[in-house]
């Protein structure tokens, strides 16, 4: 009997041993994933303030996604979204900043005060396509990208037009774009050195021009104003302050230009004392000059070096 006493403590005790064993391995396992994840959220870029935050805002996501499938499965997806927009708005998900980039030359205070309009609105209320709109109406905006940061950001990047030319209009100057879209007012300092348009319609006329132009390279920097003349053609001035008169259509502008700008590499027309040069009757050349010089002479578009 003293045996089977021995037997029995004997085992109790490797019983014991073994179970601190293992309490020992867990606690090593416990420390050394903890030690794990410690240093993970170390590497990460986050502060112990963001995680929370973070982990909030996946567990807050959750219970709205769950709130929303179930009012989904009922068939009511207008509740669903009043369902979720409440639970947004109660956990604190609202409209609280505005971050706005890309705005290099317009007032970006005409963004903020549309998209304030937003402010303490549920993240799921608002509506970031009618938005978009809204921004894309405004002169400046070519094109806007809108999206939501939670917990309380609304971040909106612009892309802005380009200013092309100023457009002269009977009672002020206006920047435009080349499309012709108008941006704003511009003072007369402040146009300076750039294309000038003038006449009814030029501005829709803007893009035509440029692809004019580009038909003589070498002398498009040289222009510094064209006027839109009867919705029809163009009459161009360069900065010597003399005048070019193209005729009408697209490929004959184009044509008179390449053959101006040929006769100008042999001659020197620009910068002379010619006042202005008409080519609206191809193939000839008029040229006006100062009255006490005598009158207009003509080049023959066949004849390129000579003058009659």
């Amino acid at each position: 009997m003293a045996q089977q006493i021995r037997r029995n403590g004997t085992s109790g005790v490797r019983r014991a041993a073994k179970a601190q064993s293992r309490a020992v391995t867990v606690r090593k396992a416990r420390g050394s994933a903890s030690g794990v994840i410690d240093r993970i959220m170390g590497i990460l870029p986050f502060t112990e303030e963001q995680w929370s935050r973070i982990w909030l805002a996946m567990i807050i996501g959750g219970g709205v996604g769950i709130a929303f499938v179930i009012a989904s499965l009922a068939g009511v997806p207008a509740l669903a979204q009043a369902q979720v927009a409440a639970i947004a708005g109660d956990a604190g998900f609202t409209v609280q900043n505005v971050r706005v980039t890309g705005t290099n030359r317009m007032d970006e205070q005409q963004v903020y005060a549309r998209a304030l309009a937003q402010r303490n609105q549920a993240m799921p209320d608002v509506d970031i396509a009618k938005l978009r709109e809204e921004l894309r109406a405004l002169p400046w905006v070519k094109d806007a990208r809108v999206s939501i940061q939670l917990p309380h950001t609304l971040a909106i990047d612009i892309v802005e037009r380009t200013p092309h030319a100023v457009l002269e209009k009977p009672d002020r100057l206006v920047l435009i774009d080349a499309t012709g879209v108008e941006l704003e007012p511009v003072a007369a300092d402040r146009a300076k050195g750039m294309l000038r348009l003038a006449g009814p319609g030029a501005g829709k006329q803007a893009r035509a021009l440029e692809t004019l132009l580009a038909a003589a390279p070498a002398l498009a920097p040289k222009v510094e104003a064209a006027e839109w003349v009867g919705n029809r053609r163009w009459n161009i001035t360069f900065t010597t302050g003399q005048l070019l008169a193209l005729p009408e259509g697209e490929v004959e502008a184009a044509t008179a230009l390449v053959k101006f700008a040929r006769l100008d590499g042999k001659n020197r027309l620009l910068g002379g004392k010619v006042l202005a040069f008409d080519m609206r009757t191809p193939p000839r050349l008029y040229m006006r000059l100062p009255e006490a010089v005598g009158q207009p002479k003509v080049v023959a578009a066949g004849e390129e070096g000579e003058t009659t």
